[in-house]
């Protein structure tokens, strides 16, 4: 438990999981790490209203063609930029220590290097392309650009499901020792079911069936459980890097089932 007077979680969560300046410095304790968990959607609210402005801002939103792809492309790189791009240096890491070797402590000395090697850089390249690609074709539908300012919001969601009781983290240290195990199952599950009523709604204003939401947020859910799972049995547990994949992934899936509809 850390004895320092402990500043507010919506700054911890600013401070984890943006590039925003929130003067957050020192060790935090469980409690404040589990209460900066639940401030990710906020601050992904926040994200994402500022990626629905540049898409806006560029006058994207009825384009056509290139004009999507450009409004789409400048909305996810804001975000990246906002995030200090963690969470793709994160997807990264992850994938270059998935491939590395199968021992435990040689797959996070790969991680902890943070160079990005062949699997990282062409994991960023294909999961970057979904993104844009998939943002542009919900770009092109009424409401899109905050469909899309949704979305982002709601794949910080993922962590709900990362950090959730029974989950361990790989290190001692670092983000994921800080909120390994530290969201109660319940409130993973309400969150997520709070998730799908507001992806219901965002895919709905943009024109397509109310289901697709909750389809999104199953289909994402699955993805950035299956990401845990695998990387407990590979490294033992989650690290921060390991959070960001599952932003990145989780964010790739929503958009795929939003521009399906």
């Amino acid at each position: 438990m850390a004895s320092e007077r402990q500043p507010p979680a919506w700054r911890v969560a600013l401070s984890l999981f943006t590039a925003i300046p929130a003067g957050v410095g020192g060790a935090l304790d469980d409690d404040v790490a589990a209460r900066a968990i639940l401030w990710l959607p906020g601050v992904g609210l926040l994200l994402g209203g500022i990626g629905a402005g540049v898409v806006l801002a560029v006058g994207s939103l009825n384009a056509t063609g290139p004009g999507r792809l450009l409004g789409a492309a400048l909305a996810v790189a804001a975000v990246a930029v906002l995030t200090g791009g963690l969470h793709l240096d994160g997807l990264a890491d992850t994938a270059d220590g998935l491939s590395a070797s199968y021992d435990r402590a040689k797959a996070l000395e790969v991680m902890r290097r943070g160079n990005t090697g062949p699997i990282g850089a062409v994991a960023l390249v294909i999961v970057l392309i979904t993104q844009v690609a998939a943002a542009a074709a919900v770009l092109g539908r009424p409401w899109g650009a905050v469909a899309v300012g949704g979305l982002v919001c709601l794949s910080r969601v993922s962590l709900l499901v990362s950090c959730a009781a029974g989950f361990t983290a790989a290190r001692p240290d670092g983000l994921g020792a800080a909120v390994a195990g530290v969201v109660p199952r319940f409130v993973s599950g309400v969150g997520v079911a709070v998730a799908a009523g507001a992806a219901c709604l965002l895919l709905t204003a943009t024109g397509s069936p109310w289901w697709l939401g909750v389809v999104a947020v199953v289909l994402s859910g699955v993805v950035a459980l299956l990401l845990v799972l695998r990387c407990k049995n590979r490294f033992g547990g989650i690290t921060g890097d390991v959070l960001g994949a599952g932003i990145e992934l989780t964010f790739a899936a929503l958009l795929i089932v939003g521009s399906a509809g």
